[in-house]
């Protein structure tokens, strides 16, 4: 029998979708309206602080990771939006998909290394 990737594929797109799906409105909410609200001071999200939490390691573990499931969740989502359109040429669209989705994750850990270490 024929072993199969899409516990691997599944598995980083389950996860990419609740993780996007948890973060994504806190972070909207505290980088989007929390300043202008006044909840927050604009020094609090100065460039510098954002850096000192990105530069400390597990700041930066969070973010990569964060970045990671998103971009897998969008490959699989892009993959599977394409056979809907109606381009059935699978294999060279898992290829496109999940390729660029692995280049954003070599690209996030290459950044946050120079960054954090």
């Amino acid at each position: 029998m024929a072993r199969s990737n899409k516990p691997i594929v599944w598995g980083l797109f389950a996860g990419g979708g609740t993780v996007t799906a948890f973060l994504s409105p806190v972070l909207v909410l505290v980088l989007g309206l929390a300043v202008p609200f006044g909840l927050y001071s604009a020094e609090d999200l100065s460039y510098d602080r954002v850096m000192a939490v990105i530069g400390n390691p597990l700041g930066a573990l969070v973010l990569f990771g964060f970045i990671t499931l998103a971009l897998w969740h969008a490959a699989h989502r892009t993959r599977t939006t394409v056979h809907d359109l109606g381009i059935h040429n699978d294999a060279m669209t898992a290829k496109v998909c999940y390729g660029l989705a692995a280049l954003g994750t070599l690209a996030a850990a290459v950044a946050l290394v120079q960054v954090a270490f």
